[in-house]
């Protein structure tokens, strides 16, 4: 149960997709004086080291975000994701990493009436992740709290000012989360029909996560909910060559699906996800692809 550990796999393919659509959001939320609430369902550590033990076994940030560091014409989507990752280093450094609790808080904090949730249940992710926020000296602005995302956001649905957005991005390790991804869109859904609802999920040869996004689509579509799904492919998803005692190969492709997604972000991730593609692709296989509609 708390074998997922995501400093090994900060600042990847993944996170430079997930993080980018996060970005994009918050960006157009926050252009509205309203308050609002932003509720973390996995939050994790909250801030991770790319020069760390863990970054350094799977080297994952190698293909991800550390590409993009000396990439030149940025689209503006990557640009502001670089932007934001640069903020937590110090000039030409890059050995820290902001997960989605930083990078909400980063993007919210000159608006002292927004609040973030944050939800972890791995108990050393858990200290780790209260020692970081506790840094911020946020307040009543940030809540840590050591409990089931899935079942915890309930409470706070709706919130006080009528304007949340949910980004939920389980670790997939055990094969029941996509069914509780679903069940608690379709809960939240009906709990406050008007958040923005942000689902990453993994593509891998697995049932379950092909039918996933399918499901949330059909989902959206049933709420009467405009809808935006994004993927991003780096590499072929076939273990050909993978002898005993070899390293496995990592995450092939990831998507996010966002139900209720600000007008802007389709043109944003338009622009971006061809040159994600061009500047994040392991072999020919590399793609990605765009839907949307409501």
């Amino acid at each position: 149960m708390f074998s997922y550990r995501h400093a090994f796999h900060a600042g990847n393919h993944a996170d430079v997709l997930k993080h980018t659509v996060l970005i994009s959001i918050l960006q157009y939320l926050t252009q509205k004086e309203t308050a609002l609430t932003v509720l973390d369902t996995h939050a994790g550590a909250g801030l991770y080291r790319l020069d760390s033990e863990f970054s350094e076994t799977s080297g994952e940030a190698v293909d991800g975000v550390q590409r993009l560091f000396d990439a030149k014409d940025l689209t503006p989507a990557l640009q502001a994701y670089v932007d934001v990752i640069q903020s937590f280093n110090n000039g030409n450094s890059h050995k820290v990493y902001p997960g989605s609790p930083f990078i909400a808080q980063h993007l919210m904090s000159e608006r002292d009436r927004d609040r973030l949730k944050l939800f972890e249940l791995h108990p050393t992710d858990t200290r780790t992740l209260k020692a970081n926020v506790a840094q911020l000296e946020a307040g009543r602005a940030i809540a840590v709290l050591q409990e089931d995302g899935f079942e915890g956001i309930k409470k706070f649905l709706p919130p006080p000012a009528k304007r949340a957005l949910v980004l939920c991005d389980p670790s997939y390790e055990l094969k029941t989360d996509y069914g509780r991804v679903l069940d608690m869109v379709d809960d939240s859904l009906k709990r406050f029909p008007t958040g923005v609802y942000a689902v990453w999920y993994p593509i891998i040869p697995r049932p379950e996560a092909h039918d996933l996004p399918r499901r949330l689509k059909t989902m959206a579509v049933k709420a009467g909910k405009s809808w935006l799904h994004a993927t991003l492919t780096v590499k072929s998803s076939k273990l050909s060559g993978v002898a005993m005692g070899e390293k496995r190969p990592g995450l092939p492709a990831s998507g996010m699906f966002v139900i209720n997604p600000p007008f802007t972000l389709k043109a944003e991730m338009q622009k971006a996800l061809p040159q994600m593609v061009e500047l994040l692709a392991q072999d020919r296989n590399a793609t990605q692809t765009l839907e949307s509609g409501g």
